[in-house]
């Protein structure tokens, strides 16, 4: 196993073909500072940049994947200040990574930490996990895609009742409504997330970033946008050695080799 690596607010640990990210400021539940998320997009940014791996599994270290946004940072800024901070950019940055992005979760994700998780492309959590979007008990509203995620992803009805309570909800609930791919017992989500991304590893990388794509996009837009682009991206393939290799390898009964080309 190698050496963890990076900033002591986000760990990076290489075991390519995978890498766990690690967030790293447990005395505050992990909450999302600018200096941490402004790291944890250059870390992603980097492991997404490095050919050696091929998934990327987050999580959060000590009781929590991630609290919520650091309340403490923001009390005292009005609406120029917080628009001037932008500190939405680092969710952008975020949300262009090509390589899957699993959450392993445990503890709380709430606000900030929850929107987080729902930004990566599946969600392992453990049974004791806590989801919500508690913004309104401090006067305020999810800013990081929450209102839009969870209407997405749950349907109008429910997300609206999460969004103008506050309330959270167990990992099974999350589960059972649709945001989570799975729930495990505590203490084995990292492990769960760690083989989930070995397996989306051992496929064909460019196949992997292009059909993530094309989920992502029937996720975020319309029938209409979605089919072009997944006839494109399948078209596309058909360019690549790894297409090659595969329909070779079944062919002869084998196991395929990616080169990743």
């Amino acid at each position: 196993m190698s050496a963890e690596t990076g900033n002591p607010v986000v760990l990076v640990r290489r075991e390519p073909p995978v890498a766990v990210v690690t967030l790293s400021r447990p005395q505050v539940l992990n909450a999302l500072s600018p200096e941490l998320m402004e790291t944890l997009a250059q870390e992603i940014e980097a492991l997404d940049a490095d050919d050696a791996i091929r998934a990327i599994v987050l999580t959060g270290s000590g009781r929590a994947f991630a609290a919520g946004a650091d309340i403490a940072e923001m009390a005292d800024k009005d609406a120029a200040a917080m628009l001037e901070r932008d500190q939405f950019r680092c969710w952008q940055r975020l949300r262009a990574t090509r390589k899957p992005l699993i959450a392993a979760v445990s503890g709380y994700a709430l606000g900030g930490g929850c929107e987080l998780a729902m930004l990566c492309d599946m969600i392992i959590a453990a049974e004791g996990a806590r989801f919500g979007q508690p913004e309104v008990r401090i006067g305020v509203m999810p800013g990081a895609g929450g209102t839009q995620l969870l209407t997405r992803a749950l349907g109008k009805w429910q997300a609206m009742e999460l969004v103008l309570t506050g309330r959270t909800l167990t990992a099974r609930e999350m589960y059972e409504r649709g945001l989570v791919t799975r729930v495990v017992p505590d203490d084995l989500q990292l492990s769960e997330a760690l083989r989930l991304a070995r397996e989306i590893a051992s496929h064909a990388p460019i196949a992997v970033r292009l059909a993530k794509e094309a989920v992502q996009k029937a996720f975020m837009g319309t029938l209409e946008e979605g089919l072009p682009l997944e006839r494109k991206n399948f078209y596309l393939l058909f360019a690549t050695e790894d297409r090659r290799e595969g329909m070779q390898a079944f062919l002869e009964k084998r196991t395929p080799v990616w080169r990743g080309k």
